[in-house]
């Protein structure tokens, strides 16, 4: 099998650059030298700013360090893309949002430093979704986080809960840049480093490596996506991506409930449930009641139909229960069912290293309930709830 070699980011950079020379040589003018280029593109006159508080352009090591930024922002062209083409997908409700609550407009790009707008966005600090939040953070801010949900992954849920979260460390530290800055190292060390560096200005403070990045690699973002002709990006409306049109329905259950009954109700696939819903982190929706996202137009009758796909079965599934026997495996039940062993542990909600005891209770949705190979049928009694 041929190894693919994926070219540096740097190629792809150049390649823009040389596309670029190439035009120019076209319409008959004099190409710019490819560093001259990349020089200009990132020389940036001012004034700048982060949510109206001035940027200090003046200051050398500001300066450099927001070119520095720009260079690997720039050194990576497919990021680039995908930020352009997924933020026409989200700003916009980002910024009716902001708006909404009288809060600078700078802060969507913040969504970019984190997350690049990705919902299963994860670091390896264990930070979630699109504002990447923690998990005590997001409990904090009324976010459900659990092994079924996740509404760190949730666009509309988590922009509340960011935004809400910015409000209030704006009102601790009286400043948009330092409350974005405490959005990535948290409050209490932010202002522990203020209080024993004695100063209040986040371009002045010596802060941890990642942090002291954290607010030019958002000037970056928004320097590129507030200009990207400037940079050689010149995207078509249909290059970018959309808002996917969606209802909102209410879901009331008194017991988990496979994604595929909610797919089968809204009259589409597993697939499109589960996209429209990042939160829903496994293949069930658990007890509870729960505001889902489904095709547009998919609303009419939908409670209905799920009512009735519900109903059914739950009245049915205990057909296919089968009662384990002492020296059963779960290998060993997936191979004498003839169904994907995967799909043994996804049926029952459970992991590939829980231990089977005899008497234990197995869901196995092998061909129909009448077949003699069925669990019903296997010459073990099927259990009843």
């Amino acid at each position: 099998m041929k190894k693919i070699i994926k070219a540096p980011a740097w190629c792809m950079f150049l390649f823009v650059v040389t596309f670029w020379v190439s035009l120019a040589q076209a319409a008959g003018k004099t190409p710019v030298p490819h560093g001259q280029m990349i020089m200009e593109a990132v020389r940036i006159t001012g004034p700048l700013t982060f949510c109206d508080e001035p940027v200090p352009l003046d200051n050398p090591d500001v300066r450099e360090r927001l070119e520095r930024e720009l260079i690997i922002a720039l050194d990576s062209t497919d990021s680039v893309v995908l930020w352009l083409k997924r933020s026409n997908r989200y700003f916009p409700e980002i910024e009716r949002t902001l708006r909404a609550s009288n809060m600078p407009d700078d802060l969507k790009y913040i969504t970019i430093a984190e997350s690049s707008l990705r919902p299963h966005a994860y670091s390896p600090k264990g930070a979630a979704g699109y504002w990447q939040f923690i998990e005590g953070t997001g409990l904090k801010y009324g976010l459900e986080i659990t092994d079924n949900i996740d509404e760190r992954r949730n666009f509309q849920q988590a922009t509340g809960a960011a935004l809400t979260y910015l409000r209030d460390l704006y009102a601790l530290f009286n400043s948009w840049t330092l409350a974005a800055a405490a959005y990535n190292m948290g409050e209490d060390g932010l202002k522990a480093e203020i209080t024993v560096q004695k100063v209040n200005n986040y371009y002045m403070l010596h802060l941890n490596p990642e942090t002291h990045r954290y607010i030019f690699r958002i000037l970056a973002a928004k320097i590129i996506l507030s200009d990207p002709a400037k940079f050689g990006y010149a995207p078509l409306r249909h290059d970018l991506y959309h808002s996917v049109p969606s209802d909102t329905v209410e879901i009331k259950t008194t017991r988990s409930v496979p994604v595929h009954i909610i797919a089968c109700a809204a009259k589409t696939y597993f697939k499109v449930i589960k996209d429209l819903n990042p939160q829903i982190r496994r293949y069930h929706l658990p007890a509870g009641t729960f505001l889902i996202q489904i095709p547009k137009g998919a609303a009419d009758g939908f409670s209905g139909r799920f009512e009735t796909l519900e109903k059914q079965w739950a009245a049915e599934k205990d057909k296919y229960l089968y009662t384990v026997k002492k020296g059963d495996t779960l290998t060993g039940i997936a191979l004498r069912f003839n169904v994907p062993y995967r799909a043994l542990l996804i049926w029952n909600e459970i992991s590939g290293n829980k231990k089977i005891m005899p008497g234990e209770k197995l869901y196995i949705f092998a061909d129909s309930p009448d077949s003699t190979s069925s669990p019903v049928n296997s010459g073990v009694d099927a259990a009843t709830d």
